[in-house]
């Protein structure tokens, strides 16, 4: 669905580029993740895939139409939700939906499902404008879902929001890739990319340092130990033992045979660890 190769992007024309011989490729059904903090070059990225930036150097395909050469009827296939909401302040919820459903040719869900989807039951005849940030950032999550979209860009898309709110927003995005949308996620939050994405990029300074699963990525650079809480002799001890060391696991067995275990957590290395091992940068 979506394929890169050789990308580049500056926005002063010249060698100071924001992104820089980027190349992957995303297939359909996939939630893949781009991955990085703030300036490392995931918007422009993405810009470039949405037809917001002009494609300067490279190849890239959305959908199968080529970048170099946009057709309106890409619009159709694609959907947007910005992390800066950009929706119409004088406009209600309601009106905000069905003005922007009019800018495509193809069959549009119906705008009072897409509030009471997102939690705004009731407010979809109060003006945009009066809104909260979190309100307006799940008007535009609902306005990037009004054309049915077979790709779906998703700029983080949980911001601002509250656990609850998020966790139904995060529900919303499984439901739409069960239905085989393919999903393009940027952000710079390691837990959401790590519960829902198949494959995810991490890009830092513009280049692309290692696209993998999360599940790969905890293989390859987590610890193979186990953290064990138990009762010996009615008093609570912890350690921690290897899973591939012969003499812990033998150790281990023992325990587990013999003691109350009141926990046992493996010790996996969560995205955020990893990325930092990897880059040698923070996500700030």
């Amino acid at each position: 669905m979506i394929s890169v190769k050789g990308l580049y992007h500056s926005y002063s024309k010249d060698d100071k580029y924001a992104v820089k011989d980027v190349s992957f490729d995303v297939p359909k059904g996939e939630v893949f993740g781009f991955l990085g903090p703030s300036g490392a070059g995931k918007s422009t990225t993405q810009g470039v895939l949405t037809g917001l930036l002009q494609l300067q150097r490279g190849e890239a395909t959305v959908a199968g139409y080529d970048l170099k050469h946009i057709k309106q009827e890409m619009f159709n296939k694609i959907g947007m939700s910005f992390e800066q909401s950009n929706v119409y302040s004088k406009l209600t919820a309601k009106e905000n939906l069905k003005f922007y459903a009019q800018l495509f040719d193809v069959k549009t869900r119906d705008p009072q499902e897409l509030i009471n989807l997102v939690g705004l039951s009731g407010k979809e005849d109060i003006k945009a404008g009066e809104f909260s940030k979190g309100m307006k950032h799940r008007l535009t999550f609902a306005r990037s879902m009004i054309n049915n979209p077979e790709i779906w860009f998703l700029d983080e898309p949980t911001t601002g929001l509250d656990p609850a709110i998020a966790a139904n927003i995060k529900d919303i995005i499984r439901e739409q890739n069960n239905k085989g949308v393919t999903v393009f996620l940027t952000t710079h939050n390691m837990y959401i990319a790590d519960e829902l994405c198949d494959r995810v990029a991490f890009i830092i300074d513009g280049e692309i340092k290692l696209i993998d699963s999360p599940k790969n990525l905890k293989l390859a650079y987590g610890e193979k130990v186990v953290d064990v809480e138990y009762v010996d002799n009615g008093e609570r001890k912890k350690e921690t033992f290897s899973t591939v060391v012969k003499s812990d696991k033998n150790t281990l067995a023992g325990i587990l045979d013999a003691k109350e275990i009141v926990t046992m957590h493996t010790k996996e290395a969560t995205l955020e660890e990893i990325f930092i091992k990897v880059t040698g940068r923070g996500l700030a």
